[in-house]
């Protein structure tokens, strides 16, 4: 294949016909493949008969065995006498069976088997059918049963090459996968081996039996020893029994694989042709824990493309990793691909089901009329997904009633969220977007053909892969351009519901920008969109990108504001699969809200509002969720170099410039941002020093938030700005806070302050005193970072108490019983009185519209005087306002809590302005100590954090003043942001940038100068990334001008500012 699909201007136009035609025929030579191991010659890769594999089980006793089985089965009765001798020895010596079963089995349960296998015979016979003949014979040794023999044998009847729905051979490998595979670690794994027999079982019936064989690894109890070249020898990590039976060829192959695994992120596939032979031999190795239900789900691959196994094995090694090996024929007699054809395409297509094992489009049972190949199945899963999140629910209706309510009516705005929340949950679900899906596999098809001719890569010249089948079938296809899909599907659709859905996937071919789909390895599917198809009516603001990312376990979204941005990643976790099903409704839109806000919180900063979040599937392992998300989008950072391994991908978007993402640590990822910077940096990516904040400290130079108070120094010029204003002595300020002392800010906000705590809630439960809570036991606590439930009891007030959320009838001071712990957790902040509100924890929208009145008494008199957000949304917009009324003072999240963002924004700056040498030698500490240089640098963060709360602080306070209350602090604050937003992105891209004097006027005061002094303004100047550069200098401008000259400042005094930074 050397016709490229994409032409060199990366236009979203078809190829033309000859274009086509070229491709699909495969106008290159198939004789060479690319190994997705290793990228090297498939010649090499040829090997001899002798050599492929395993030895045989030896077993000099095995005539003896079966003479005790013969002798067994004759005093039992159950069968005549003159057969016995030759059904056995048919059993032992005609039917092909290894010996690793007769070594397994004693001889009472072999003389079971044969029984039920002549049993079944005559069974079949008297049917006068022998499709009847069923073989379905299992023994399951638990733990602890047998001791040195944990494990199964499942033996049954098969037929060769065919995926069944009924019978012991439609689940048994699902059941090996989930007992024995999915939860694999080094202290308790097993190895596979499974074999089909040679002979059939009778001379009258052509059907074969599948033996499994599971047994309980024994790895070596030393520790294990590195190769010359580095890696771990494979000898030290092995099953005694894997070596005793591994040929020297296939511990040279393992040994390849392991390493290729220890080595990078993913699956490594190997492909290996058998000399003198159309047999092959698929190697795949991984990570354990790295996928799940995968080795059922290969069985269903290679029968798609008319494919048996003569063999295979799982072995499974000390050091994490999981290595199977296949042997792989053509089935006799059917109109199947060649081998030599199809095995390109299950290598290529092993990589999509490593990242989605489980695909209920994916099916080969015979009674599936028009099945979808993995390609095709991949993509109608992805796009199952995306229609979850964005069919449009809300619809002109929903528009027509938004535009008729007055959204600023609290009364309004609760109609409206309630309408919105219903028309989300019942409007579209996913068994009703997955029926539809199925029930137009045609459809589907000619959307993923208009797919794949966009994001199909052109051909690497150094593997010349041949067009993968999946691909070659659309010559059979003829595809549609948009115009014509839309009608196609509004003439086939079922009905207007349907169509929705259907013209959901068209929506998402036309936004995808780029992706990882066609990438021959991967972990999870990412995907680069456009976000233009986002309804107004639901997205007033556009973002500037998004990326889409689907794993077997897990869905997730990256969303950003502006071009250069930064963000916290966040993993939600779901109770239950209620709670799950709940959360997959919501995702989008908190993901969404999260980075609009961070965004508005960002106003003064180089980086734009973004947001990552990762929905884990129940009970999933979140850490590995997080690394093929990271992974994944890294894929669409970084361009591949390596065929059969990281590939060129087709990019659409027209971008010339490098795109770059900053993440940040958030829900459930704070101890994950070392992983990935780690990754980005073993992936080459030249950024890897920025890509992540929250980074260690002493290993990867991070600056902490919460060791040096970033968040709260901000919050805390808030909370001093109060106090000053309303001439307020801090002792006598009654406080309560959510956040408890095991957190960031809620740990910081106490050791920081010296009010009266009269409340605090965490995880644990709430800790209540109105009198106060102990101040040198909140200050314990915070210093060792544990929750309310170690607080000292005994040094509660008469009137205070503790209920954890484990606590049940818990009876309080005043004699009420509260019944459940949790729940009171959950309501008690509207229950409590203070002075000042400190939210520094809580999940998203825990005051809305709907419940915000139960913060207001009966005579209208607020629970709280004022309020700084310190956690993020912990308010809605709607709740802010209703209190605003009542005469709260609120000062809302996106103005009070951007220190954080703030440190975060110069360690980026830190990564970026210094090479790898100085970053290594500056940022990362020296026996447990940082640097002057980094001490010092800490220092200028949280100086410059102080100066922009505390003139943000002020310009809001003064716009207050001059409406004289009229407009909320909360509109104020919204505005600040907006307007600064708006006057940076004008900036950047204006030609006062080019205005060289202001220019290194501007970052002279921007850059903290400590590291102006390190390496000098002309230096930084070189190695900043150019969009990096004028994000830095827009963002001071814009910020320092508003709050110098207020938000009325007119064009005159922007000239006047201006022209003395030329100076």
């Amino acid at each position: 294949m050397s016709t490229p699909l994409q032409s060199p201007t990366d236009t979203l136009q078809p190829p033309l016909p000859a274009q086509v035609t070229n491709l699909l025929n495969g106008t290159s030579s198939p004789g060479r493949m690319s190994r997705s191991g290793s990228g090297s010659d498939t010649s090499s890769n040829r090997i001899r008969k002798d050599t492929i594999g395993y030895k045989s089980s030896p077993f000099p006793a095995k005539a003896n065995q079966q003479a005790t089985v013969t002798r067994i089965l004759a005093e039992s009765g159950f069968m005549p006498q003159e057969l016995v001798p030759g059904e056995v020895d048919w059993f032992y010596n005609q039917l092909g069976i290894e010996n690793s079963y007769f070594l397994w089995e004693t001889p009472e349960a072999i003389a079971d088997h044969v029984l039920a296998l002549f049993s079944a015979k005559l069974l079949a016979y008297t049917k006068h059918d022998p499709e009847k003949l069923v073989i379905d014979l299992e023994k399951i040794i638990p733990e602890g049963q047998d001791k040195g023999r944990e494990g199964a044998v499942f033996i049954h009847t098969s037929k060769a090459g065919v995926t069944v729905t009924e019978g012991p051979g439609s689940t048994v490998e699902k059941r090996i996968d989930s007992l024995y595979f999915d939860n694999s670690s080094p202290t308790k794994a097993f190895r596979l081996e499974t074999y089909r027999s040679s002979g059939a079982i009778s001379s009258t019936i052509s059907q074969q039996l599948r033996c499994y064989f599971v047994s309980r690894c024994a790895f070596p109890t030393t520790a294990p020893t590195k190769t010359s070249e580095g890696y771990t020898d494979i000898r030290s990590v092995s099953d005694a029994s894997f070596l005793e039976k591994a040929s020297e060829n296939t511990l040279d192959v393992y040994q390849g694989v392991m390493n290729e695994v220890e080595r990078r992120y993913g699956p490594v596939i190997e492909m290996f042709e058998v000399e003198d032979s159309r047999e092959r031999r698929l190697v795949i190795g991984y990570k354990m824990g790295g996928t799940s239900k995968f080795f059922s789900a290969l069985s269903d691959l290679y029968h798609f493309y008319g494919l048996y196994s003569a063999r295979k094995y799982v072995e499974q090694f000390a050091n994490g990793v999981t290595i199977i090996s296949m042997y792989l024929n053509p089935v006799p007699n059917t109109r199947a691909p060649p081998i030599e054809h199809s095995i390109h395409q299950v290598v290529r297509e092993a990589s999509l089901l490593y990242c989605l094992p489980d695909n209920p489009f994916f099916s080969v049972a015979d009674d599936d009329d028009s099945p979808h190949a993995v390609q095709e199945a991949t993509y109608a899963y992805v796009g199952w997904i995306f229609a979850q999140h964005f069919c449009n629910r809300l619809g002109q209706a929903y528009l027509a009633l938004k535009n008729a309510l007055d959204e600023s009516n609290p009364d309004h705005a609760e109609v409206l969220n309630k309408i919105k929340t219903r028309f989300r949950e019942e409007t579209f679900t996913r068994d009703s977007i997955r029926d539809v899906l199925q029930s137009h596999p045609d459809l589907v098809r000619m959307l993923y053909i208009n797919f794949a001719m966009i994001h199909y890569p052109a051909a690497d010249e150094a593997s010349q892969l041949t067009p993968t089948l999946s691909f070659q079938r659309l010559k059979t296809e003829q595809p549609l351009s948009d115009e014509d899909l839309y009608n196609q599907i509004r003439k086939t659709a079922a009905n207007r519901h349907a169509q929705q859905i259907l013209e959901a996937l068209l929506i998402f071919n036309k936004h995808v920008l780029k992706c990882n789909f066609y990438q021959p390895t991967k972990v999870a599917l990412s995907f680069r969109l456009d976000p233009s198809f986002l309804p107004e009516v639901e997205y007033p603001k556009k973002p500037f990108g998004m990326f889409f990312v689907v794993g077997s376990e897990f869905r997730g979204f990256h969303v950003r504001f502006r071009d250069v941005a930064r963000g916290g990643i966040r993993i939600i976790r779901s109770r239950g699969k209620e709670n799950y099903n709940s959360n997959v409704r919501t995702l989008f839109d908190e993901n969404y809200a999260l980075a609009a806000t961070q965004n508005l919180k960002n106003k003064d900063i180089p980086e734009g509002g973004a947001k990552g979040t990762i929905l884990p599937v129940v009970n999933a392992d979140i850490r590995q969720c997080f690394e093929k998300y990271v992974d994944s989008i890294v894929d669409l950072l970084i361009p591949g170099k390596t065929p059969g391994i990281k590939g060129k991908i087709v990019d659409v978007s027209g971008r010339v410039d490098p795109e770059i993402l900053f993440f940040g640590p958030d829900e459930n990822t704070a101890d994950l941002m070392d992983w990935a910077a780690e990754h980005a940096r073993s992936r080459q990516a030249p950024w890897w020093k920025s890509f992540t904040t929250g980074k260690s400290a002493e290993l990867l130079g991070g600056i902490p938030h919460d060791i040096y108070g970033m968040t709260s120094l901000s919050v805390r010029q808030y909370i001093l700005g109060v106090l000053k204003a309303h001439g307020l002595n801090e002792k006598d300020v009654t406080k309560f806070q959510t956040g408890g002392p095991d957190g960031d800010l809620g740990s910081n906000e106490i050791l920081l302050s010296k009010d009266k705590t009269v409340a605090i809630i965490d995880g644990s439960g709430i800790l209540y005193d109105p009198a106060g809570l102990d101040r040198p036991e909140l200050i314990r606590l915070a210093k060792a970072r544990k929750p309310i439930v170690h607080f000292d009891k005994n040094k509660l007030g008469p009137e205070g108490y503790q209920v954890l959320v484990d606590d049940k009838d818990v009876k309080l001071p005043t004699g009420e019983i509260v019944p459940d712990g949790t729940e009171f957790r959950n309501g008690f902040h509207f229950r409590v009185k203070a002075d000042l509100f400190v939210p520094c924890g809580g999940r998203p929208e825990a005051v809305n519209i709907s419940n915000v009145s139960r913060l207001v008494d009966a005579e209208g008199k607020p629970n709280f005087k004022y309020v700084v957000e310190g956690a993020n949304l912990f308010f809605t917009q709607q709740a802010r306002f209703y209190l605003e009324k009542k005469g709260v003072a609120l000062f809302k999240d996106s103005s009070t809590n951007k220190g954080g963002v703030t440190s975060s924004s110069l360690e980026v700056l830190a990564g970026l302005g210094l090479n790898d040498e100085e970053y290594l030698d500056l940022m990362i500490f020296k026996d447990g100590k940082p640097s002057p240089f980094y001490q010092s640098y800490v220092k200028d963060i949280q100086q410059k954090i102080c100066e922009n709360a505390a003139a943000e602080y002020t310009c809001i306070s003064k716009e207050w003043q001059r409406n004289k209350g009229t407009k909320s602090r909360t509109s104020i604050s919204d505005q600040l942001s907006s307007t600064l937003n708006e006057l940076q992105n004008e900036l950047e891209v204006s030609d006062l940038y080019e205005n060289m004097q202001s220019r290194k006027n501007v970052l002279a005061r921007a850059i903290p100068k400590t590291l102006v002094d390190k390496l000098g303004l002309e230096v930084l100047m070189e190695r900043l990334p150019e969009q990096y550069q004028r994000a830095v200098w827009s963002a001071w401008v814009s910020s320092n001008y508003i709050y110098q000259c207020s938000l009325t400042a007119s064009n005159v005094d922007f000239f006047h500012f201006f022209s003395k930074l030329s100076s």
